[in-house]
């Protein structure tokens, strides 16, 4: 009897089929990975695209700030043109506002009410108080004044005693956790304490700098960071940031913050504040290998000259020594002829200044950013501070035989970043800085002898469980309304360029006079072509209609008579304008007087080369002042302008930028 034949049977075909089903299965499901890959691709350079606006809108802003401190040495020169009526305006802008009072001064007048149900420190502070006051700011409440002064008293105290770069070391069982910037994100603090434990001996931290700023809970964050120091001040280093400055925390909102929390006792609290931020040190070097500072170096930084600095007397970074001879001084102005700044003699001003060579290596510490690049050069994006290649860092970490230098300053997508063939880390604290799911946050555990450690996280809002591609569209959509608002605030300045590469008046440019004109006048590094989608309208020949950019947005006129140029002018100079005016304004009032209003106007215009009739200006104060009382509520006036999103298409789903 034959045996039967399995394949006659049908049995081999059966297989066979099955294996091109398994084939067909495998190629299809390599086509969906391929897509999916493809398509998370996209995502990322989207997600990266709003991130390089967030961050060039950002260090844009930083430049203008720091151009101010050549305004106020401007005031210096030609303040003799103020009305003779205001002798105190300058003082008040130049003059220290520390006074030489006593704790007793601040103090003695305040009261804590029996009603008052917050956290109450007992001084000498204890562990004790640090768990106190969590889970009190964990419940939103609000620390009494009373407390904020005496922790800031305190801290001066303690501060006083540290030298400007703290020394620590570790040990195999003793690391140490590094953190950046926290920019008043009080959820991140949290997070960083609830993975990694609270400060303790056996438990050191360094924190970096940027405790404050942008955030709603500045505050908080410092108190927590204060108290701690104060319970452990050998175990809990804290270094000066570039927000760690008085006019500073005026433009991006912790002097904000504590006037609405402490509408009573706030000007104390500033007073006090901005004391207690000169006497924070500057660096801190682990295990004599590590230096830890905030910003960064330059081919000239000099330690042993930062060692013995009197950094208390690096007031704010908008404040640049002022040459003194006597009770004159003489300058030469960027035209080199010669113009005379009367000295004004004022508690703890001018005399009590770094030399403009301490003042510059101060400056390169807290606003420096490390790049690919060798060599050392202008920070042109945030106007302060330079750029340093690897072989600056190589160059400096030998000279003082360090290893490696950690510093924070800079927003990282996923929290910290390493570069300079390992010789510098970048970590930054702040998760969701520009906007909800825009960047994770991380810190950095180390000890002698070992590789340092990364733990990341990402503070988790209801908005972080949407889909990727919603949460990406959002923060794409909040990075293209920021960039619009930035080209209407400079609406006749970009008409202009395009009207003189648009010789044939037909109102379309190309791709690339286009972008070249966004670049040139707004100033900003981007990707113009792969943004032009989402700016401007363009025709099926590719070229742009340059007016398109205007259609949906405008700037809320106050006045309607008001020309557009002035409206423009206000609305790009507000933070500038807001800061000035709130250091005239010395009593916090939330007032000036016309008088001061205009005498301020007219030399800003004039340093800033604005065209504008001072007419047109009058004009406007003049409507401004509402009650006709001679004075203004500035802070009011600036709210006044705003940018109006007439269509609001980029809250659509469909958003893209690639």
């Amino acid at each position: 009897m034959n045996t039967p034949n399995l394949e006659d049977m049908g049995c081999g075909t059966s297989s066979a089929t099955k294996d091109k089903k398994s084939e067909k299965a495998l190629k299809a499901a390599l086509v969906i990975q391929n897509w999916y890959r493809g398509y998370s691709a996209r995502l990322k350079t989207r997600q990266r695209y709003a991130l390089t606006i967030f961050q060039s809108i950002e260090y844009a802003d930083e430049q203008g700030q720091l151009q101010l401190s050549n305004f106020f040495s401007f005031m210096l020169e030609n303040y003799t043109n103020v009305p003779e009526k205001e002798p105190g305006l300058v003082t008040r802008l130049f003059g220290s506002s520390i006074q030489d009072k006593d704790r007793q001064d601040y103090l003695g007048l305040i009261e804590i009410p029996d009603s008052y149900c917050g956290p109450r420190l007992q001084f000498p502070l204890t562990f004790t108080d640090i768990d106190l006051l969590i889970e009190a700011f964990k419940q939103q409440q609000i620390l009494h004044a009373y407390y904020v002064l005496e922790v800031l008293f305190e801290t001066k105290k303690v501060l006083q005693q540290m030298p400007n770069f703290t020394h620590t070391n570790t040990s195999p069982s003793k690391e140490i956790t590094i953190c950046g910037d926290l920019h008043g994100k009080l959820d991140d603090l949290f997070l960083i304490f609830y993975k990694n434990g609270l400060p303790s001996v056996t438990n050191p931290y360094v924190f970096n700098g940027d405790f404050v700023d942008r955030g709603k809970n500045s505050m908080e964050i410092l108190m927590i960071l204060f108290v701690s120091f104060l319970v452990y001040p050998n175990d809990l280093h804290l270094n000066r940031g570039n927000h760690e400055d008085f006019m500073m925390n005026m433009r991006y909102g912790f002097t904000k913050e504590i006037l609405h929390k402490y509408k009573l006792h706030g000007k104390k609290i500033l007073q006090i504040l901005e004391e207690v931020y000169t006497w924070l040190p500057i660096g801190t070097i682990i295990d004599n290998e590590v230096l830890v500072i905030h910003g960064g170096i330059s081919e000239s930084t000099d330690l042993n000259l930062l060692h013995r600095i009197e950094r208390n007397k690096m007031r704010s970074v908008l404040m640049p020594p002022i040459p003194m001879d006597g009770d004159r001084a003489e300058k030469k102005n960027k035209l080199g002829t010669a113009t005379v700044a009367l000295g004004i003699r004022t508690s703890g001003s001018f005399s009590e200044q770094l030399t403009k060579q301490e003042w510059e290596q101060v400056i390169d510490i807290l606003w420096s950013d490390p790049r690919g690049k060798r060599g050392c050069y202008p920070n042109t994006n945030r106007g302060g501070g330079c750029y340093f290649g690897p072989d600056i860092t190589s160059k400096i970490l030998n000279k003082y035989q360090l290893k490696m230098l950690v510093r924070s300053h800079e927003c990282k997508p996923e929290g910290y970043e390493i570069c300079h063939d390992g010789k510098v880390i970048t970590v930054f604290s702040a998760s969701n800085y520009y906007e909800e799911g825009s960047n994770r946050g991380a810190y950095i555990r180390m000890s002698s002898g070992t590789t340092p450690r990364f733990f990341q996280y990402q503070i988790t809002k209801a908005t972080c469980f949407r889909p990727l591609y919603q949460r990406v569209n959002a923060i794409e959509s909040s990075a293209i309304r920021m960039l619009k608002e930035r080209m209407i605030s400079r609406k006749t300045d970009l008409i202009r360029a395009f009207q003189l590469q648009d010789r044939n008046k037909s109102g379309k440019l190309s791709m690339g006079q286009w972008a070249f004109s966004m670049e040139n006048v707004l100033g900003l590094n981007l990707p113009w072509r792969s943004l032009s989608s989402h700016l401007v309208t363009t025709d099926k020949d590719g070229n742009i209609d340059y007016m398109s950019g205007f259609q949906d947005v405008h700037i809320q006129k106050p006045v309607k008579e008001v020309q557009s140029s002035l409206i423009e002018t206000v609305y790009r100079y507000r933070s500038d304008l807001q800061i000035i005016f709130n250091i005239i304004d010395s009593d916090h009032s939330g007032l000036i007087s016309m008088e001061e209003f205009r005498s301020m106007w007219r030399l800003f215009k004039s340093h800033y080369s604005v065209h504008i009739d001072d007419s047109q200006f009058d004009e406007l104060a003049e409507r401004m002042d509402l009650n006709k009382d001679g004075s203004i509520d500035f802070n009011e006036f600036l709210k006044a302008f705003y940018v109006v999103h007439k269509f609001d298409q980029l809250n659509k789903s469909d958003t893209k930028l690639a």
